[in-house]
């Protein structure tokens, strides 16, 4: 991260910057597990964490065991319904396909992410299925929140594998 960026205030990135810390320890209990360090949160529209996740596809043997579906299951649970109207998943790494569809059924109104997944990042990457205009529901994306550091824990994890 370059020193323009870590000192001069970010009005679109800065207030999500704790929530993300939230999912970076999510991160951190996955690679605990052996897991990809993906971690996320769900915030209720008052800004209150509703859920969490992280990947779980080693500890269980869930191909679907990923951080965002987790989380979404979760909030889901806690609201008592399937539709996230005004929530907010923050995750760790941009979104694969799979998630991003689970994000636009959800109806989750924003995605807040960390670092870009060029290879299987469904959320502005290589795919952007989450803003895709044929889709009744299209959540707001904000990219690079503590992208270094979400980067960091997956380079960490795959460098020492």
């Amino acid at each position: 991260m370059n020193a323009d960026r870590t000192t001069a205030p970010d009005p679109v990135r800065d207030p999500w910057r704790a929530a993300m810390r939230l999912a970076l320890d999510e991160a951190a209990a996955a690679a605990r597990g052996g897991d990809v360090p993906v971690g996320a949160v769900v915030l209720a529209p008052s800004g209150a964490v509703l859920a969490t996740g992280h990947n779980e596809r080693e500890a269980t043997g869930d191909p679907t065991g990923h951080a965002e579906l987790l989380a979404i299951r979760r909030a889901a649970a806690a609201l008592g319904g399937w539709r996230l109207t005004d929530c907010t998943l923050v995750v760790t790494l941009e979104p694969c396909t799979m998630c991003a569809g689970a994000i636009v059924q959800s109806r989750v109104d924003r995605v807040v992410y960390g670092a870009r997944d060029e290879k299987a990042g469904a959320a502005g990457s290589l795919w952007d299925v989450v803003r895709d205009r044929r889709l009744n529901h299209r959540p707001e994306v904000i990219a690079g929140v503590l992208d270094e550091e979400c980067a960091r824990a997956l380079t960490d994890f795959f460098r020492g594998r």
